[in-house]
């Protein structure tokens, strides 16, 4: 059986003005996001995963147009979210959620749950006033909590807690597309498993679909199906869990994948040090972004653009950014360090 797209992202670019001089002209932009496309079938796990300050969490945010895109079409069931209203945008809300990083900071400190979730399920009109707080009571329980905490506040929790309220609140308007935007990273490693094997639950017991954000690669490889490798705001490489673990062919998803710890002392494990900083997204390098502190760069690296490419041995859907991936793979191609 084919599997249904959902949400299609063409040629996305997000940039942000830079102001100067003295009438505050716009005299530069940051580059967050330059030119991805991607696609995300129904009821799978995409993972972006990066370095901070790759545009990771700028592609989620223009998605659901939280930041207006500066060009690209974002394709969810057929229609270009970003060419319509913001008044049109609203009854996509209802089927686009996202999940923050601090639910603290996105929860209204001053309103108790039950007001959270039923303003939520109020705005999108998802159920009669009537309904609402039998529903705030089970969506509690689906997320492990107990229907009496529903008239706290989220003071009152920790930060665990908070976090299923965050993805409570998601659920509540019955969503098809969930964006976690590095949904675990700030809670404890024993909260974090609870909270990823809640988000798998869910997402089969509700077909969901979740674009997950984050730089924690023992979590991606947990509940990813796909996943996207990011680089000052372009995408390095696509492929599914396993390929990319197994199978990683650009010479920064390698580097990237050497530095997850092996919880064995006794196994050797080489680590590939990069050196150099990440340029800056203002003035990113020509051609290739990563030859700046790549291995294998040549001038070709520094002129011409690497596109994504299946080659050699790779599965199908699995493309890399590399101009020579045949070589490295060979072994071929000789390190410049």
């Amino acid at each position: 059986m084919a599997k249904q797209e959902l949400l299609k992202v063409e040629g996305l670019k997000q940039y942000f003005p830079i102001k100067g001089g003295f009438l505050g002209r716009t005299v530069n932009h940051v580059k967050a996001v330059d030119d991805i496309s991607f696609t995300v079938y129904e009821g799978e796990t995409v993972s972006i995963v990066g370095e901070s300050g790759c545009g990771k969490s700028t592609t989620g945010r223009a998605i659901l147009r939280l930041e207006e895109p500066t060009e690209g079409t974002v394709e969810f069931r057929g229609t270009n979210l970003a060419s319509i209203s913001k008044k049109e945008m609203r009854k996509f809300r209802k089927d686009l959620q996202i999940i923050f990083q601090d639910p603290y900071a996105s929860i209204n400190p001053r309103q108790t749950v039950s007001s959270v979730l039923s303003e939520a399920m109020e705005i999108q009109d998802v159920l009669p006033a009537s309904k609402r707080r039998a529903r705030v009571e089970e969506l509690l329980e689906t997320v492990g909590l107990l229907p009496y905490q529903a008239d706290r506040f989220p003071h009152e929790f920790s930060g665990g807690q908070r976090q299923r309220i965050g993805i409570a609140r998601a659920l509540s308007v019955d969503p098809q597309l969930i964006i976690c935007d590095e949904a675990v990273s700030a809670l404890d490693v024993s909260i974090q498993a609870q909270v990823l094997n809640l988000l798998e639950e869910l997402q089969e017991e509700y077909n969901l679909t979740y674009l997950f954000i984050s730089h924690d690669l023992g979590v991606v490889r947990h509940i990813s199906d796909r996943i996207i490798v990011m680089y000052l705001g372009k995408i390095v490489e696509i492929a599914d869990k396993e390929s990319l673990f197994d199978n990683q062919k650009h010479p920064y998803t390698k580097a990237l994948l050497s530095a997850i710890p092996v919880p064995d002392p006794d196994r050797k494990k080489e680590r590939i040090v990069l050196r150099g900083d990440v340029p800056s997204p203002i003035d990113p390098p020509t051609g290739c972004r990563f030859h700046t502190r790549c291995p294998f760069a040549t001038d070709k690296c520094i002129q011409e653009e690497p596109v994504l490419r299946t080659a050699g041995n790779m599965k199908e859907g699995h493309q890399a950014a590399c101009h020579y991936i045949e070589e490295i793979a060979a072994g071929t191609k000789e390190s410049i360090y």
